[in-house]
């Protein structure tokens, strides 16, 4: 009697697990974000989804693809710039499968292809480049990076969004040598901004010249609000040049007896004394005769 109930029971159990079996290969769920490559023996014969996907057990067979954007680290890579500096260099890819059929049917595995392409094309294009380039003009060749990875995994129907370049890691010499041009270049602006600001400060001073020149009681006002900023220092020795145009008046006063002297002199056909040339004995010819 237990021997016939065990025996349904024992062929039960199998049929139970081949029945779970087939329904699982036959029923797929599918994600928004997600679709099935479809073979049937083999042969390709479609891409579903999302949503309920049925296969025909044992000769159906799916690929699933996730056509959310992906994120690859690029790990540090050994690059030799175009001046011949060594430095390590990283960079974040970002990437999503656009053609589910050709990404699973050209390419044996994408996301593997991929990262070890963006590798080599990232050494590759910094590589033509100078370090100057690389730490200034980063976004530039961050995108000549990414339309270059794009057009080549075109045909695996991967479409590349974005490349980022993260660090660019150099040697402590190179930093030293950076830091030490940085310093030589400040300074070389410094020097350039002193001299401008001479130069313009000089040629000011020239203007103002020339208009306290042309006009003679604008140069005895400028002495006068001079003598007005020093009183109000307060100070007890005040060393103050005398302009020639104050004291003119008393100089031709002074030289007017002289002056009328020399034209009574020439009235009276007298000359006046003129002053004596003294010349140097070098600057003397001998005119006489050589003894013979």
């Amino acid at each position: 009697m237990s021997f016939g109930i065990a025996l349904p029971a024992l062929i039960l159990v199998p049929l139970l697990l081949i029945g779970f079996f087939v329904l699982t290969s036959t029923i797929k769920i599918l994600r928004e974000y997600e679709r099935a490559v479809v073979f049937t023996l083999g042969r390709f014969r479609g891409v579903r989804g999302p949503g309920l996907v049925l296969l025909v057990p044992f000769v159906q067979e799916m690929v699933r693809v996730d056509l959310r954007i992906q994120v690859i680290e690029i790990p540090s890579q050994d690059v030799i710039s175009h001046d011949n500096v060594s430095m390590k260099v990283d960079a974040v890819l970002y990437f999503n499968v656009t053609d589910p059929e050709r990404a699973i049917i050209k390419v044996q595995s994408y996301l593997p292809a991929t990262n070890m392409l963006a590798q080599t094309t990232l050494r590759a294009v910094l590589g033509q480049h100078e370090l100057d380039e690389m730490l200034s003009e980063r976004k530039k060749l961050s995108a000549d990076v990414q339309a270059i990875l794009d057009a080549q995994t075109e045909t695996w129907g991967i479409k590349v969004s974005n490349v980022e370049i993260r660090t660019v890691e150099l040697t402590d010499n190179m930093v030293r040598a950076i830091a030490k041009q940085a310093e030589a270049e400040r300074d070389r602006r410094a020097k350039i901004i002193h001299a401008e600001a001479e130069f313009q400060a000089s040629q000011t001073l020239v203007n103002a010249a020339k208009i306290l020149s042309s006009i003679p009681a604008a140069m005895q006002l400028r002495y006068l609000q001079t003598l007005t900023e020093i009183g109000a220092e307060q100070n007890s020795t005040v060393v103050f040049p005398m302009p020639i145009d104050i004291i003119k008046p008393f100089l031709d006063l002074m030289e007017a007896p002289a002056k009328a002297r020399v034209a009574n002199g020439d009235a009276r056909g007298s000359k006046p004394d003129s002053p004596s040339i003294l010349v140097p004995a070098a600057g003397r010819v001998n005119s006489e005769p050589a003894n013979t």
